[in-house]
């Protein structure tokens, strides 16, 4: 029998999420009933489309509300806008994320690299304690979204790389400093994922070298795959799981090595 999750009646806090992982998250607790609210920045949200996609999807039409991740003043307004409404929140996902490419060591400026950890690292620390402040607890699911860039070189990666380890390094930390508040705060480390960002980076005829390596379809994350397993994350069924990094991504770095190229070149 399928394990129905319920989120009626809670609210879920999605940053960075009118695209990608971040839409197909929010999308996934919008199934279960959760109340929803979805930051963006200035420029980067078709709201009708959107909102299409959430009563396509039978769930309850979401607030949007734009907030620049590295701005104090924006979380702050967040948190008022979302205060009117509600008394708490119960799951908060960080999932924005920006970082300048560095093709080269010349292109590494220490300006931009702050700039990157303001967007992609120190907003899991600033949004928890501001969500602890104006609502007087702690989300009961803190959850950050990752990457396996910090465990694989890929160019042009570095920045996003070096934010990504950080925040990894700090929800460990968070969810030492937060459990006994009783909240559970954990990473999920997606694998290569088909998003816009990703493209943006990588290319789409990335997926097109992929396939002839042997590389299939199967093995790739879609958003839709990762927003499930948030879902799952909060649920109330992994509540021993704390402090993890938690890696999703079909096996496909176990099993993509030089070896299973040189095998699939063979065959040609």
């Amino acid at each position: 029998m399928p394990i129905s999750i319920d989120y009626r009646d809670r609210v879920v806090l999605v940053t960075g999420g009118t695209k990608g992982i971040g839409l197909a998250t929010a999308l996934e607790f919008g199934r279960a009933g959760a109340r929803l609210y979805i930051t963006y920045k200035w420029g980067s949200a078709d709201t009708e489309e959107l909102f299409d996609a959430f009563r396509e999807a039978g769930a309850e039409k979401p607030v949007l509300i734009q907030a620049d991740a590295s701005v104090s003043e924006d979380t702050d307004t967040l948190m008022e806008e979302i205060g009117k409404l509600e008394n708490s929140i119960d799951v908060y996902i960080n999932n924005v994320g920006f970082a300048l490419r560095t093709e080269t060591i010349e292109d590494y400026k220490k300006r931009s690299l702050f700039k990157t950890l303001e967007y992609s690292t120190w907003p899991i620390v600033e949004y928890s304690r501001k969500i602890k402040e104006r609502f007087g607890k702690y989300p009961k699911y803190i959850v950050g979204i990752s990457s396996n860039g910090p465990d694989h070189f890929y160019r042009g990666y570095d920045f996003v790389a070096a934010s990504k380890a950080l925040l990894e390094f700090f929800s460990r930390y968070l969810s030492v400093h937060l459990f006994e508040e009783g909240s559970r705060v954990n990473v999920l480390r997606f694998g290569m994922v088909r998003t816009e960002s990703f493209e943006a980076i990588f290319g789409s005829e990335f997926f097109d070298f992929l396939k002839d390596q042997g590389v299939t379809e199967k093995m790739i994350l879609s958003p839709e795959d990762c927003g499930r397993a948030v879902l799952a994350l909060c649920s109330g069924l992994m509540d021993a799981v704390n402090g993890q990094i938690i890696n999703v991504d079909y096996g496909l770095p176990f099993m993509d090595n030089s070896m299973i190229r040189y095998l699939q070149f063979k065959k040609k």
